[in-house]
Formats: C-alpha cells, sequence, structure tokens
C-alpha cells in the first residue's frame, strides 16, 4: 500500500512539473540582422538631386518640362554602397540625391536598434545647414509622396545634428505624442510626464515636435532604438526615451485609419551618413520597462 501511495505522489508531481514547463511563456525572439554585404534584405529609391529654393514641386528643365525622379533600384553615382569597418557591413549613403533605402519585408510589432553617424559631404540645398537624415517606419504605397517627393508615407524618426529623436510626420500621416504644447512660435516639445497631444496631417497641430534631450553622441556613432507595438512607439538615443508615441494612423482624405505596420526607410538628404549593425526581433507585447510611458 505504501508504494501505491508513493507511486500515486511522483506521478502528481511529475506532472504539475510538466504543467509548469509548458505554462512558461513563449521564447522570445532573436535579432535579425538586416545588413550583409550585399543589401540583400533592401531595396533603393531616388528621387531628384534637388536644388536651393525648392518649393515642393516637381523639378523642371530649362524648357519648363518636367523631370523623372530616377526611381528604384538605380544606384546612380553609387549612392548606396556596403564598406567594412572593423569586419563588419556599413552602409554608406553619399547623400547626393534625396532618396532612401527601404525594407523588403513589411514589419509589425518589433524592436530595431542600428547605429549611425555621419560624414563630412553635404550637398545643395543642406550645404548651409545641419546634416540630416532619418528613419522612417510604418512605410506603406508608392515612394515620393511626401514634399520631398522622396519617401513613401510613414512616421519619422529624425536623425540630424542637435535633434536625434525628433518627429516629422511623412506624408498624410498622424499620431500622438506626450509633449508639451506648442504656442506662437514655439515649438512642442516631448515629455512623457505630459498628456499625448496630436500631431500631423488632418490635425491641431504641425507634423514636428522636438525631442525631449539631446542625447546623441558628437562627432561619432550613435545608437538608436526604435520600439514599436500596436500603434505604439519609443525614440530611445542612446539608451535614453526622448519620445513617447501612440495611435500611430495616417488620413486618407476622409478618415483616420490605422499605421501600424510597414517597412522601413533609410533617409538619404543631401548628407554623407553610415549605417551600421541595424537589427530587428518581433515582440509579443510592450516590453515591460515601456510600460509605465503609456500610462
Amino acid at each position: 500500500m505504501k508504494k501505491y501511495f508513493i507511486l500515486i505522489a511522483l506521478a502528481v508531481l511529475f506532472s504539475l512539473a510538466s504543467v509548469t514547463k509548458n505554462s512558461n511563456p513563449p521564447k522570445e525572439e532573436s535579432w535579425i540582422k538586416l545588413l550583409d554585404n550585399n543589401l540583400s534584405k533592401w531595396e533603393m529609391y531616388l528621387s531628384y538631386k534637388h536644388k536651393n529654393g525648392y518649393s515642393g514641386k516637381i523639378p523642371t528643365d530649362i524648357n519648363g518640362n518636367e523631370i523623372q525622379p530616377v526611381g528604384y533600384n538605380k544606384n546612380v553615382n553609387n549612392m548606396f554602397t556596403v564598406i567594412q569597418e572593423n569586419n563588419e557591413p556599413v552602409l554608406k549613403v553619399s547623400g547626393e540625391y534625396y532618396g532612401c533605402v527601404f525594407t523588403k519585408e513589411n514589419y509589425k510589432n518589433y524592436r530595431l536598434k542600428l547605429q549611425v553617424k555621419f560624414g563630412t559631404k553635404k550637398w545643395e540645398p543642406r550645404t548651409d545647414k545641419l546634416m540630416d537624415a532619418g528613419l522612417l517606419y510604418h512605410s506603406q504605397g508608392k515612394a515620393g509622396v511626401d514634399y520631398w517627393r522622396a519617401w513613401m508615407l510613414s512616421q519619422e524618426f529624425q536623425i540630424m545634428e542637435g535633434h536625434f529623436g525628433d518627429y516629422w510626420n511623412i506624408a498624410n500621416s498622424a499620431i500622438d505624442i506626450k509633449s508639451y504644447i506648442p504656442e506662437g512660435t514655439m515649438n512642442a516639445v516631448a515629455d512623457e510626464s505630459q498628456e499625448f497631444i496630436p500631431f500631423g496631417a488632418n490635425t491641431e497641430n504641425s507634423g514636428f515636435c522636438l525631442r525631449k534631450m539631446n542625447a546623441e553622441t558628437p562627432n561619432g556613432w550613435t545608437e538608436m532604438e526604435l520600439v514599436c507595438y500596436e500603434g505604439k512607439s519609443l525614440h530611445i538615443v542612446n539608451g535614453k526615451v526622448v519620445m513617447v508615441l501612440q495611435n500611430s494612423r495616417y488620413f486618407d482624405g476622409e478618415n483616420f485609419r490605422p499605421l501600424i505596420e510597414g517597412k522601413i526607410q533609410l533617409q538619404s538628404e543631401a548628407g554623407e551618413v553610415y549605417y551600421k549593425d541595424i537589427k530587428i526581433k518581433q515582440i509579443n507585447k510592450m516590453p515591460t520597462e515601456f510600460e509605465n510611458y503609456f500610462k
């Protein structure tokens, strides 16, 4: 009889162990590298060499005829090249033309990390302005629908001297940002202590908001992280959260529609820029360390 009870007890313990084991949460996805020597996970689009005085209209030649953009996957003047630094691939973007590289795949609910730094070359119309580029996410549709006729509908995580982490809406996108409200000529400034207010297409505010703080690395590599989950996003620069955003959407001319997935674009914007260590992983919830930002 004692042996019988011992066998039952062992069976119960084994059953409990199996339940505990099977109830563990799924293993977190691993990081996937997006950059290789052949840019195999990316396509490209080039528009124009914009000039000083550009007004948003399609450029014309001396006879007034519209100039066509370079277009898709035409790497004019080796605008996009992969070089080696310490035996790892680095994407060099010359900046001569406005345009981008963009992922072949669409992504939803992820963490994206990359490192970025500026070179020294500038091109018109930015020769007397700050170095500029950008990480565009939730990118959908055709390229060339923005003011500069270079990018897809998307949300922008700004890459710019003194402005890493700013927000710009691209085309008719919109989003809500925890920020101080703009006043007069003053720009809105992000801060997680504030309420969410709308920015972008068909909202009461412009499509621009300043990041909370200056966190980039001067004259060196800056690490950027973008966290996106179900329309919420975080702009993180060198480990510091500089902007909290939610309710990503776009205006179709009549109604707002969700903008919560899409391709990733890396801008070329009249300045030489380098990208490396680009990696992504899927997530199935907002990471615990960031949940409080959305309360």
